[in-house]
């Protein structure tokens, strides 16, 4: 660990040049007696750092102490800087290690290149979360990673969509992929591609058998086959809505994932018509939370399921 800090103390002062001791001692969670003790730990290995004490000191390096990486362009040196939500990274436990690679690259650019790049973290963030996902359930990722990185076959007890009970299943895992905020498993069972979501998992148990991955095939090629079956897996049913426009913002961002084209819109009417598509008849029941702001026109069957549903409540609520 003191190793470690060192390091992020000298990759500090290439980068800001005079830092104060307590600021120091504050990135680094230390006292400011352990940053000074480890200022004179630097000196003795022969780093030109020096402390100046008082209200506008603070720990600095000699001038021309640098480290430069050659042949990076400013469009590199900020590309490097934008980075995806830090909720992946403290999923696979890699917070600290980011931040401490992040000075390291920082500390390591060409001196002209490092305003652009520290400008370029700060206003640009790209989050790859969806709005408004709701709650979801905590994902651990420990076995699964240990699974992938050392080639070992998996035992899970994983629960699908709709169903109560988890099944038992062994694949051999290729890795893992992040979308759209969500963790999903890409691995093979009995020589077959499968995705399995992290947070389905029941439970995951090393085997001591090698993987047994097809010979040949990446992780990018099977998650680029299976997210092609995913999102050209067919329809069960396709439903046309009309829409209050006060609604239709909201309409849209709830409905996203249904939605089929983009709502018909003169701008002049007070009901927006739209289509949306279902895997099955009673996932239709997602627009009872419309209220009457939105009405199915067609199908047919698709009225007849949103009328069963409201009866359902209807029901439920006269009850006592």
């Amino acid at each position: 660990m003191k190793s470690d800090r060192l390091l992020s103390i000298l990759l500090l002062l290439q980068t800001r040049g005079r830092v104060p001791a307590p600021e120091l001692a504050d990135r680094l969670e230390v006292s400011v007696r352990t940053i000074y003790r480890d200022v004179e730990a630097l000196s003795a290995a022969g780093v030109p750092v020096y402390a100046e004490r008082g209200r506008h000191g603070g720990i600095e390096l000699l001038p021309g102490f640098r480290t430069d990486v050659t042949g990076l362009t400013a469009d590199e040196s900020r590309a490097l800087f934008i980075l995806a939500a830090q909720g992946a990274h403290a999923a696979l436990g890699l917070d600290a290690a980011l931040g401490s690679a992040l000075r390291k690259v920082m500390a390591a650019l060409p001196a002209p290149h490092r305003p652009a790049a520290e400008v370029t973290s700060r206003r640009v963030l790209v989050d790859a979360t969806r709005w408004k996902g709701g709650p979801r359930q905590a994902v651990d990722l420990d076995v699964l990673q240990d699974a992938v990185f050392s080639d070992r076959r998996l035992r899970l007890r994983y629960r699908h969509s709709g169903e109560r009970e988890p099944r038992t299943y062994t694949v051999d895992p290729y890795g893992l992929v992040a979308k759209a905020g969500v963790w999903y498993l890409v691995a093979d069972r009995r020589g077959g591609p499968r995705l399995f979501r992290a947070d389905r998992v029941r439970s995951a148990r090393l085997l001591d058998e090698p993987v047994r991955r097809r010979p040949g095939v990446e992780l990018a090629d099977v998650w680029e086959l299976l997210r092609r079956q995913v999102e050209e897996r067919e329809n069960g049913i396709e439903v046309t809505v009309r829409v209050r426009r006060e609604l239709l913002d909201m309409f849209q961002r709830m409905a996203a994932a249904q939605l089929t084209a983009p709502p018909e819109d003169d701008g002049a009417s007070e009901w927006v018509t739209a289509r949306l598509a279902y895997p099955v008849l009673r996932a239709v029941r997602q627009l009872l939370a419309f209220s009457d702001r939105v009405e199915v026109l067609d199908p047919p069957e698709a009225r007849a399921e949103l009328l069963t549903g409201a009866r359902c409540v209807t029901a439920l609520y006269q009850q006592g």
